[in-house]
C-alpha cells in the first residue's frame, strides 16, 4: 500500500547553516505522528518545506504517490496538505464564520459575473459554504460565536478556529505546529479531545509538532 506521505532525503540550507539535513519520513493514512525535537532543531522548517513555504535544496516529497516537491503553497494545499502555525494566523478582522469560509473556497467555485451580480450560482454556493462552515464550527464548539470577530475570541478558541479553517480545505494530511502553545491546562485538555475527535470522525492523518508529550500520548 502506498504511503500517504513519503519524504526522501529532504534538505535545505540558509547561507552556511544546514537547517534540515536529509530528513526522511513515511506516513500512513489515518494515523497520528509526532515530530519531536528541541527548539531550533528544524521542525517548523520541515513543515515549511512540506507546504511550499520554502523550496528544498534536495530531496523529494510525495503525497499519495504524486511528486509535490517545490510546488507552491496553493498547489500543495489543493493537493491535500493543510497546516496550522505556531503563531496563530487568522483573518482577525473577519468573523469566525468567514474565517472558515475562506478555507472552503478551494472546493466551492463561482465565476466573477455570478459574484458581482449575485446570480443563482453565487447564492447556491454561498448557502452551501455557510452550511458546511457551520457544521465545522459545531465540531469545535464555535457555532455560537459564528458572527464574532476572530480577534475577539479567547486564545484557546482562536487555536480551534485555525484548525477548523484548515479542515475546511478538505485535506488528506493535517499538519499542526505546536497546537497547544500558550494554552492553559483546561484549554489543552479540550484541544486533545478535539484532535482525537477529528482524527476518528474525519479519518484524518495528522502530523504534529508538540513539546507536551502528555498531549501527544493522550491523542
Amino acid at each position: 500500500m502506498t504511503a500517504l506521505l513519503e519524504v526522501k532525503n529532504l534538505g535545505i540550507s540558509f547561507g552556511g547553516l544546514r537547517a534540515v539535513n536529509n530528513f526522511e519520513i513515511q506516513i500512513e493514512k489515518e494515523q497520528l505522528y509526532g515530530l519531536i525535537g528541541p527548539n531550533g532543531a528544524g521542525k517548523t522548517t520541515i513543515f515549511n518545506l512540506l507546504t511550499g513555504v520554502y523550496r528544498p535544496d534536495n530531496g523529494k516529497v510525495l503525497l499519495d504517490g504524486k511528486d509535490i516537491t517545490g510546488k507552491s503553497t496553493i498547489e500543495i494545499n489543493k493537493a491535500g496538505i493543510a497546516r496550522t502555525f505556531q503563531n496563530i494566523r487568522l483573518f482577525k478582522d473577519l468573523t469566525v464564520l468567514d474565517n472558515v469560509k475562506v478555507g472552503l473556497h478551494n472546493n466551492h467555485h463561482y465565476n466573477t459575473v455570478s459574484g458581482i451580480f449575485r446570480l443563482p450560482r453565487f447564492r447556491t454556493v454561498e448557502k452551501e459554504m455557510n452550511e458546511k462552515a457551520m457544521e465545522l464550527l459545531k465540531v469545535f464548539g464555535l457555532d455560537g460565536e459564528a458572527d464574532v470577530q476572530a480577534a475577539n475570541l479567547p486564545y484557546g478558541k482562536q487555536r480551534k478556529l485555525e484548525i477548523a479553517r484548515a479542515l475546511a480545505t478538505n485535506p488528506k494530511l493535517l499538519l499542526l505546529d505546536e497546537p497547544a502553545a500558550g494554552m492553559n491546562p483546561n484549554e489543552t485538555g479540550e484541544l486533545m479531545d478535539t484532535i482525537r475527535f477529528v482524527r476518528e470522525n474525519f479519518h484524518m492523518t495528522i502530523l504534529l509538532i508538540e513539546h507536551d508529550m502528555k498531549l501527544v500520548s493522550g491523542i
